[in-house]
């Protein structure tokens, strides 16, 4: 089983919201966000859908198409 992270259960707090919505922005991987705010990755996917913040990627091609 996966270790806790120090602040479980702790509530969400504006600023780790702003963190999260810029390293979605940034287009950061859900694992890392989590790592870098100290959460667990099913948590900043829950911060994310109570917030409205997309963590899909804006910047990779559908379905690995590549222009020729």
């Amino acid at each position: 089983m996966a270790k806790k992270p120090a602040n479980h259960r702790e509530p969400i707090t504006p600023t780790v919201v702003r963190q999260v919505r810029q390293l979605a922005a940034e287009n950061t991987p859900t694992r890392v966000i989590g790592i870098k705010v100290q959460r667990t990755e099913a948590a900043v996917r829950a911060i994310a859908a109570d917030n409205n913040i997309s963590l899909k990627p804006t910047n990779q091609s559908p379905y690995n198409r590549r222009k020729s």
